[in-house]
């Protein structure tokens, strides 16, 4: 039997300019849907888990295509609540070299920020699930979401589900300060912690010492110092940290670092991709999901490590927020050895 993995948060309308046209250049968009949580869901979902993404969409006719999407990548929609005037909108202008790419917000007084509350049996949700996800996206949409999401780490962590958190810290959405105060407390609940080059130091207050990430220039040891730190500070069973390191904007080089408690107990550093971008957009939430998937099936965790980061390699050569790869497509790579070629 599958097993039931289940992720909250919110599922926005993604309108991109055309190719690598900037805004004041667009007279058209190309329309999909994306957000973190429910990128995670389509992977894991794509994985062959029995995937439920938990959120509040309106129920007129954007909301129902952003639902229809979801379904159409196998995702369940059981626990999607109905309601509220607007989704969240998302506008993304692609960057190539040197110009990086640019996001516009337009998510005040979304459906799911309006949540309370009582809207979601938690209960429910979590009956023989194996896993919870979430971002610090979701508490960033501010309070009511923060309540929520508390009560649904306590109902998960009391009903034995694994819970993992992507600290994903938005710049947009809250300063540091401000994250700094919501997300430390929910860490209590966390047993996966994930993040990236500016995570640790935005969201808990620790940073990767001797590193440009900007600069393509990354000091290994100072991230696992990070590690061990989150690790040590939060008593997470496992840290992962994924490292880019951006040669340009369509250029970076991309690998990841874990430490747990089974065979990563030293930091463990994954196999470098070279990647040519085709959308980065996402590339983060497809790093979650394999390393969920991963550490869901996987006898060894450098394995799984080295699935997530592969998958993640895969998911910068599409376009769109979601990681359209198959588990056979993602251990091809991976035996090839980063070249994406496989003997026959």
């Amino acid at each position: 039997m599958s097993k039931k993995v289940v992720t909250f948060g919110e599922i926005m309308l993604r309108l991109s300019t055309p190719g690598y046209t900037r805004f004041v250049q667009a007279q058209n968009f190309d329309v999909t849907f994306g957000g973190g949580e429910a990128n995670v869901a389509v992977s894991l979902s794509n994985y062959g888990f029995e995937s439920y993404f938990v959120t509040k969409l309106p129920k007129h006719e954007i909301g129902q295509s952003a639902v229809n999407h979801l379904r159409r990548f196998g995702v369940k929609d059981d626990y999607i609540v109905r309601g509220g005037d607007r989704i969240g909108i998302y506008f993304l202008e692609t960057g190539a070299s040197q110009r990086a790419s640019k996001v516009i917000y337009d998510r005040a007084n979304s459906a799911v920020a309006l949540m309370k509350k009582g809207e979601v049996d938690w209960k429910k949700v979590f009956e023989n699930a194996a896993w919870f996800h979430w971002t610090g996206i979701t508490p960033a949409l501010g309070k009511n979401a923060q309540e929520l999401l508390n009560e649904a780490c306590e109902t998960a962590k009391s009903m034995g589900v694994t819970v993992s958190c992507d600290l994903n810290f938005r710049a947009k959405m809250w300063t540091t300060e401000e994250a700094q105060a919501v997300m430390k407390p929910l860490m209590k609940y966390v047993d996966v912690c994930i993040a990236n080059e500016e995570d640790a130091e935005k969201s808990l207050g620790l940073k990767a010492e001797k590193t440009n990430v900007e600069a393509g220039k990354l000091d290994e040891e100072g991230y696992f110092n990070v590690a061990r730190k989150l690790k040590e500070t939060y008593g997470f069973k496992a840290v992962a940290i994924t490292l880019r390191e951006s040669y340009s904007a369509s250029r970076n080089g991309w690998s990841a670092l874990l430490l747990d408690d089974k065979d990563c107990k030293e930091p463990y550093r994954s196999r470098k991709y070279e990647i040519d971008i085709v959308d980065r957009v996402g590339g983060g939430d497809s790093f979650a999901s394999g390393l969920i998937y991963g550490l869901l099936t996987k006898e060894n965790t450098k394995e799984a490590l080295e699935f997530a980061v592969a998958a993640s390699c895969l998911k910068h050569t599409i376009p769109g927020d979601f990681n359209l790869v198959s588990v056979d497509e993602v251990e091809k790579l991976i035996k090839s050895g980063g070249s994406g070629r496989v003997e026959r």
